[in-house]
């Protein structure tokens, strides 16, 4: 019998599965799309920036929601809204209208990570916090796991609209499953007055140090995930000519191995904390190995297909376990009261990093360069957001136990 507190991590896990299959919808369908509705690579860097930009606002606006409405009825509401907006691309008969369906499905998923973040705030004990986040991060490999076969298959038998249509059906079935399993941990909030807990004001938040540099890793570190997570597929079917077949057979494995790495990234965070390591040092070993096995991307376009796989694979891995442990971080140093805030804050600064990047990288693509220069600059992109973090980032320690002097500085 699983523990209710990881039944409901569990939950937030296949929401996430659901919200990685939903996004993954336009890249792995885009050769099949694209002959009913012609796209430049530059029209298709703007249906990505499109989804990144209300995304980011969103996951802002969301996480501050999240905080106002409770967990279980703001993330009944993303999902109901998201879910709509996958299915609205079904519809789609040019760019414009497939433009307006991505935006409004980025301004959904938007809050889904702060949403994630208050569900292990709420219910998952500090030294198993990074743990529980990791097995939430792990569902966005298992929806980009099972989208190129499953969507390959509905493209082959049922077409491209068909996959939208099923994606969005998905997502409905969750919502009404957590309307009737989710409740809120009602202890996590009675502790948190007990203690004193005060609410904690926006531009307090942002006047933190150790926020900006986690927002600033988080614009550097998603610059280069969104690139390699919508542009994958892409490059498979552009640059090393595969079909719909072969996408289906091979791109998923990558995302396989994204997830191992969001569950053992966390995993290994917390056996430190268990060996009597600080919450510091636990959390900055675990980004510290992450950051540095990204440059492995950087060899993709000058190696065969196979072990360019292999080196998609090591980039998915790292990059997932960077991703589970910086969105742990809310939860590491705030009270309840503010994590959906401080969330979003971090996930706004990725997704804007994302659209800015996939937009450059679109236009770049357009006139003349090639993919290995842009694998060269994602494969760096983590280090300095890493390094950032060590110069800006301060000691990481509970919000509870920081003097008004330091929360200063």
């Amino acid at each position: 019998m699983i523990p209710r507190q990881w039944h409901f991590v569990l939950l937030v896990s296949v929401a996430i599965a659901i919200g990685y299959f939903d996004r993954l919808t336009l890249p792995v369908a885009i050769a099949s799309i694209q002959h009913n509705i012609p796209l430049s690579e530059e029209q298709y860097s703007w249906l990505q920036a499109a989804f990144l930009v209300s995304y980011a606002g969103l996951y802002a606006i969301g996480g501050r929601l999240l905080d106002f409405l409770g967990t279980r009825r703001g993330f009944l509401l993303i999902m109901l809204w998201w879910s709509l907006a996958c299915a609205l691309h079904s519809l789609a008969t040019g760019f414009t209208l497939l433009l307006i369906a991505r935006f409004l499905l980025g301004a959904g998923e938007g809050g889904a990570f702060p949403a994630a973040t208050r569900v292990v705030a709420e219910w998952i004990e500090p030294q198993e916090r990074s743990t529980a986040m990791g097995v939430i991060n792990a569902g966005t490999a298992i929806g980009s796991l099972l989208a190129p076969s499953i969507i390959g298959v509905i493209l082959l038998r049922s077409g491209w609209r068909a996959v939208f249509l099923a994606a969005g059906s998905a997502g409905l079935c969750w919502a009404l499953w957590w309307a009737v399993s989710y409740r809120a941990n009602e202890t996590a909030g009675t502790a948190e007055i007990a203690k004193g807990a005060r609410p904690v004001r926006w531009i307090e938040v942002i006047r933190l140090h150790h926020v900006q540099a986690f927002v600033f890793a988080k614009f550097m570190s998603d610059s280069a995930w969104y690139f390699l997570l919508f542009w994958l597929p892409k490059y498979l079917y552009d640059a090393r000519g595969f079909d719909i077949r072969q996408v289906g057979y091979y791109a998923w494995i990558p995302y396989a191995a994204s997830g191992g790495g969001s569950f053992l990234g966390g995993w290994f965070s917390s056996e430190l904390l268990h060996r009597g390591l600080s919450l510091d040092a636990a959390r900055k070993i675990a980004l510290g190995c992450c950051a540095a096995a990204m440059p492995a991307v950087m060899l993709v376009s000058i190696v065969p297909v196979s072990l360019a796989l292999v080196l998609f694979s090591i980039a998915f891995f790292a990059q997932q376990g960077w991703s589970g442990l910086v969105m742990t971080f809310p939860a590491d140093v705030f009270p309840l009261n503010a994590v959906g805030t401080v969330a979003g804050l971090i996930g706004f600064g990725g997704a804007i990093g994302g659209a800015i990047f996939g937009a450059i990288a679109g236009f770049l693509l357009d006139h003349g360069v090639h993919y290995g220069a842009l694998f060269v600059a994602t494969g760096s992109f983590h280090l300095i957001g890493f390094a950032v973090i060590l110069l800006r980032g301060g000691k990481l320690k509970p919000f509870a136990t920081v003097s008004p002097m330091e929360r200063a500085q």
